[in-house]
């Protein structure tokens, strides 16, 4: 029989060096999950130590103390007050940056009560090398009563003593009692009294970190919560100000000692990394520069993307042509052929664009200026009812909204949270560009502006801009109409300027990309099976109607071969109940200029919006081709049979092109809203007041314009 396999929890602050340190002992063997009954991810890896012992490594969110302020923050108190949980460590690794440690001893006083083994490890020694910052480990270990040792991720310095130290660590026989737990001041001890005397098995400062937090900790039962409350409305106390009081306290009582242990040789105030902090941040340049950046990366998303792209197309559409020939016509093939493979072409086909994005947003990660844009527009993001973390989720929509609402998750303000969950969908993301591609030729005509600029190029940034501004202004009108009583901060670490490491870099790539195609390709796949059925059957009477009509018509002028099976194929969509699904709701969406065909791309384009492209080759009679050229030629040649002019003139093709900017055509994303707000009720509201934003802003183009 096994050994157990012993947790260690990899717990320290943001930007402490953490997840370095995790990559660098789980490489390859790490996995992504889920917290029991929460949907906040959990990162996990493997390590097998020299003594044989397997250990799992969980990488725990980042945290500043034990009384948290978001729903990452919330898990590591969760875990850590349930020794039944499923997660509950066996010992923690406990993970500092070596500049400004001081920072870094509040949460891990508080650890230490816990009585928990732990490790105390100094991460990016390199750095503190550098600016001339040395540490007394001994001085600092004999203060903790814990084992101390400075390492770097980077250059895999003191790693192996590192591993030495773990299997120490996870055989050493307990911790005992620190002395430390004497700051705790005397209407704290009467909190750890009154949990004691219901949960008599918890030791003293769990105790209190349950009567701070008991209302949301998951583990309680629903009795133990109502005598908890019960007892401690006979102490007269505020939550809030003892977490103030213990937290100054801490400081006052391990600050002098530290300070005593920490040699720095370089106290230039002045140093590069805050002259170049001056120029980044700064209030005119630092939103130019940003803006450049980002200018840089979505250029970058669109040229480096468009070769793997073709390649996975090409491949998407020799499996089709493959799989047509090879199997035998039933209605078995058409579903793999019409429904399965175009549903997986249509979540690959985007899989260079999204690794591209995290690629160069993991490296602006890993350099530090992320959370310099984070820190730099919180002011702008929150006179819109925004937070300055909600620029990671803006800018990552721009590949796809999915990642970005869950990037939301490190929002502590549940209602800026909320708010930008809501508004990062409007932000043109890349599914939006085969349907860009397609209409912008018809609303602005290709020619050159002050000699160096494509018109319909500038057309692309406009829309993207429309997008933009259309999330600001419904953040700052949700602003006033989601009410909360919760106050806004932005607690953030700068962190210091550093070279990126090529591993963390490609392992949060693999990490996002994952993500992507299993959360949203089961979906969006079983959405493309759905629309297929629908499609491709009808009332019999019907289809056979349609059938006859389009045979006579082709034997009438003498259509054969690809022409003949596309006519068949329009007309058996028309008959089919997606076809009557686009009659029942052109009524709506004539005002708009659209017709039954159109509303048919309407109701395909919402598993996934570039379907509406491959809707209409097929709507058209080009359905054995896939040149875009000849789809908008197709388009273009359509009559209007009320007006007798073309059918995408200018007002319809503009009204259609704002339509794919506002409207929410995407049930992907309204699911992992519903996942992330653990409500249907968030995704109701996302979906109609985009769907009323697109049809009136619409309505007003065709009106004006036609």
């Amino acid at each position: 029989m096994g050994r157990k396999i012993q947790k260690i929890a990899l717990i320290g602050n943001p930007n402490s060096g953490k997840s370095s340190l995790f990559n660098v002992l789980t490489g390859l063997s790490q996995k992504i999950s889920n917290y029991p009954g929460v949907t906040v991810d959990k990162k996990s890896g493997k390590l097998k130590l020299s003594s044989g012992d397997h250990v799992e490594i969980i990488d725990f969110p980042g945290i500043y103390s034990l009384y948290p302020n978001s729903s990452d923050e919330k898990i590591v108190v969760e875990t850590l007050t349930d020794p039944d949980n499923e997660n509950y460590p066996d010992a923690i690794l406990y993970v500092a940056g070596a500049l400004e440690l001081e920072k870094h001893f509040l949460l891990a006083t508080q650890l230490k009560e816990l009585q928990i083994p732990m490790l105390f490890c100094i991460t990016m020694s390199d750095i503190g090398d550098r600016k001339g910052v040395k540490y007394n480990t001994d001085l600092l270990s004999q203060y903790l009563d814990l084992p101390v040792i400075e390492i770097s991720a980077m250059e895999k310095t003191n790693i192996d003593a590192l591993k030495y130290r773990l299997i120490e660590l996870i055989h050493s026989s307990g911790v005992k009692k620190w002395q430390g737990s004497q700051i705790l001041t005397s209407t704290e001890q009467q909190l750890v009294d009154t949990v004691n005397a219901v949960m008599p098995q918890s030791n003293d400062f769990r105790s209190l970190l349950i009567a701070h937090h008991h209302q949301w900790l998951n583990h309680l039962s629903s009795d133990q919560r109502s005598k908890i409350s019960d007892s401690l409305d006979s102490i007269p106390y505020s939550s809030t100000r003892l977490q103030i009081e213990e937290t100054l306290l801490r400081y006052n009582h391990f600050d002098p000692l530290i300070r005593k242990s920490i040699i720095k040789s370089n106290s230039d105030k002045t140093s590069w990394s805050a002259r170049i902090d001056s120029l980044i941040t700064h209030r005119i340049g630092g939103p130019l520069i940003f803006f450049l950046i980002m200018f840089f990366v979505f250029q970058a998303i669109y040229a480096w993307a468009e070769t793997p792209m073709t390649w996975i197309e090409e491949i998407f559409s020799f499996l089709s042509t493959s799989a047509r020939s090879s199997l035998p016509e039933s209605w078995f093939t058409n579903l793999i052929v019409d429904g399965v493979v175009p549903g997986l072409g249509g979540v690959l086909i985007f899989i260079p664009q999204i690794t591209i994005l995290f690629l160069l947003l993991s490296i602006l990660e890993e350099a530090g200026y992320m959370s310099r844009a984070v820190f730099m527009f919180d002011g702008m993001m929150q006179r819109v009812g925004l937070n300055g973390r909600s620029i990671v989720a803006l800018i990552s929509s721009g590949a796809c909204a999915i990642p970005a609402i869950m990037s939301t998750r490190t929002i502590s303000n549940w209602k800026e949270r909320l708010i930008t969950i809501l508004v990062a969908p409007l932000i043109s993301c890349s599914a939006r560009l085969p349907v860009y591609a397609v209409l912008i030729g018809f609303v602005v005509p290709s020619k050159t502006v002050w000699g160096i600029f494509n018109s319909q190029g500038l057309a692309f940034m406009g829309i993207y801009l429309l997008g933009i501004a259309a999330a600001l202004i419904s953040a700052w009108v949700f602003k006033y109409i989601i009410k909360s009583d919760e106050r806004s901060f932005l607690m953030i670490e700068l962190p210091q300027y550093k070279r990126p490491l090529l591993s963390n870099v490609l392992l949060t790539v693999k990490e996002k990309v994952t993500s992507f195609i299993y959360g949203a390709g089961k979906i969006i796949l079983l959405i493309s099976i759905i629309l297929w059925f629908l499609a491709s059957y009808g009332p019999p009477q019907a289809i056979q109607e349609a059938k006859n009509e389009a045979m006579s018509i082709a034997d009438q002028q003498g259509i054969e071969g690809d022409e003949r099976e596309d006519l068949l194929a329009a007309y058996h969509l028309e008959a089919s109940y997606a076809g009557h699904l686009g009659k029942f709701i052109e009524p709506v969406i004539r005002p708009l200029g659209y017709d039954w065909k159109i509303g048919i791309a309407l109701i395909t384009s919402f598993a996934a919006r570039e379907v509406f492209v491959g809707t209409m080759a097929t709507i058209y009679s080009v359905g054995s081709t896939d040149d875009e050229l000849t789809i908008r030629q197709k388009m273009a040649a359509e009559i209007n049979p009320l007006t007798g002019k073309p059918r995408y003139d200018m007002a319809t093709s503009l009204s259609l092109l704002l339509f794919y900017v506002f409207a929410m055509q995407c049930m992907s994303t309204l699911a992992v809203t519903k996942r992330e707000t653990k409500s249907w009720k968030w995704p109701f509201v996302q979906f109609s007041f985009m769907s009323v934003l697109a049809y009136l802003s619409s309505l007003l183009a065709y009106q004006l314009l036609s």
